[in-house]
């Protein structure tokens, strides 16, 4: 089973970015890491993924292949994501027709929005994070390491990379993730962790299946950002309606947002948790 043991780092001779991390991420479990920025997230993802090595400790039974996504994801090669990702899947092990197909499956699937046959650094940054998302999925990862995943993407796109991480980890892949989006982090975790000053110091819960959920039915708005504030379920638009699923404890604010953004309220229907 993967797992950091008395994990700690340190850059040069300043301060420890990391100390005496003990962290297990067992297979088809998905777990999240949360903190403040400068806690040392990153540092740890990195650690994980095999892009860093410790200063102490033991980094023991690393699964492979490994799947990761940065913080920051370089796009600076003129490439197109397209012949990116196709050649990332020959580099990989993939025939050439199936790493192309493998890659037109991800970047459709994640709505990518640019020229998927444009240079990568003329994307803009959410469709360069799902050119990012694509490339940690295109072979089947046992290992899994996510740093801030949804960073950048479009509201509509949170709850597929939800699907994703679901789909993987019921293959037995093993997820680490960090991310700012707590709401969203906690509905895609199995286990969170808080992490202080380069300390676990607080296993954190999920949010609860068991609490009530309730479908809202909006229409006539347009746009969407708004909603990446909110601790959404799922989410779908379609010809000018959305329909979204929240818990019953986030749904006034929902209603308040969705009518401060100019979305008529059509329907708000409970559809499961507690008593369903």
């Amino acid at each position: 089973m993967f797992r950091l043991e008395g994990v700690g780092r340190r850059y040069g001779r300043g301060r420890w970015a990391l100390v005496d991390i003990d962290l297990t991420v067992p297979p088809g479990a998905t777990v999240a890491v949360v903190g403040d920025n400068g806690a040392g997230k990153s540092t740890l993802l990195r650690i994980a993924a095999g892009v860093l090595g410790p200063s102490r400790g033991r980094v023991l039974c690393r699964p492979a292949p490994v799947g990761y996504v940065p913080e920051r994801f370089p796009v600076t090669t003129r490439m197109s994501a397209l012949a990116y990702l196709r050649h990332l899947g020959r580099v990989r092990g993939l025939g050439t027709a199936t790493a192309t197909r493998r890659a037109e499956e991800l970047l459709e699937r994640l709505a990518l929005t640019g020229d998927p046959t444009g240079p990568l650094n003329a994307l803009s940054k959410g469709n360069a994070q799902k050119v990012a998302l694509a490339q940690a999925l295109l072979i089947s990862p046992e290992l899994l390491v996510l740093d801030e995943p949804w960073s950048g993407l479009d509201a509509v796109t949170h709850p597929v990379v939800v699907d994703m991480l679901a789909e993987v980890r019921a293959a037995g892949c093993a997820v680490l993730l960090t991310d700012h989006a707590a709401g969203v982090t906690r509905v895609a975790a199995s286990a969170v962790h808080r992490l202080h000053r380069g300390r676990l110091v607080l296993n954190e819960t999920p949010l609860n299946p068991a609490e009530p959920v309730f479908r809202v039915e909006l229409a006539g708005g347009g746009d969407l950002d708004w909603l990446s504030t909110l601790d959404i379920r799922a989410m779908d638009q379609l010809d000018g309606h959305l329909t979204v699923q929240i818990e019953a404890g986030h749904r006034h604010a929902l209603l308040q947002a969705a009518l401060e953004h100019g979305w008529l309220v059509e329907s708000l229907t409970r559809v499961g948790g507690a008593g369903q």
